[in-house]
Parts: C-alpha cells; sequence; structure tokens
C-alpha cells in the first residue's frame, strides 16, 4: 500500500496511508488543503495542497470533495437580506 508522509505541527514526520487524509479541492483553483489526524497525538491538522500537491494525492488515491470558494456576492446577500425580512422565509424551508 502506498505510504505519504507529512508533518504535524507537534509530532514531526509521521506516515499515513491515502486513507487517512481528506482533500479538499477548490473550484476555482485545482488547489486545496488536505486534513487527517496525526496518528500520534490525535490532533486533526490541515495543510495547504498546491497542484503538485492535489495531483500526488489524487494519483494515491485519497478521497476528494470539490468545495467552491468564490466569494458571496452583494447581490446575494441582498437578496438573503430581502427574504429575510418578507417574514415567511421559515415556511419556504418546509416547502
Amino acid at each position: 500500500m502506498t505510504t505519504i508522509r507529512t508533518s504535524c505541527v507537534v509530532c514531526g514526520d509521521v506516515e499515513l496511508v491515502p486513507t487517512d487524509l481528506d482533500l479538499e479541492l477548490f473550484s476555482s483553483t485545482g488547489t486545496g488543503h488536505y486534513r487527517f489526524l496525526c496518528p500520534h497525538c490525535d490532533q486533526e491538522q490541515r495543510r495547504p495542497a498546491t497542484h503538485r500537491v492535489v495531483s500526488i494525492l489524487l494519483a494515491t488515491g485519497v478521497a476528494y470533495q470539490v468545495v467552491d470558494d468564490t466569494p458571496i456576492t452583494e447581490s446575494e446577500i441582498s437578496r438573503f437580506s430581502q427574504a429575510l425580512d418578507r417574514g415567511d422565509w421559515s415556511e419556504q424551508l418546509y416547502s
């Protein structure tokens, strides 16, 4: 099985297998972050994933999720605020 070497901020270098990591891919850039629990101290670690790191993790079979990282626009905020002002927004949740 493939071994992935990374580091924990507390324990230093650690070795993981692909199922130990989760990859978040940003839809706009193809970069992202990967997360894992340190096998020694059980602290969750989160690291940036450059294009190179993403390629390596995907090639080794790490599970991934595409995340929409585009910012919320002023127009979206305005529409949301108007919907809240209507007063019937909670009823629409159950429609």
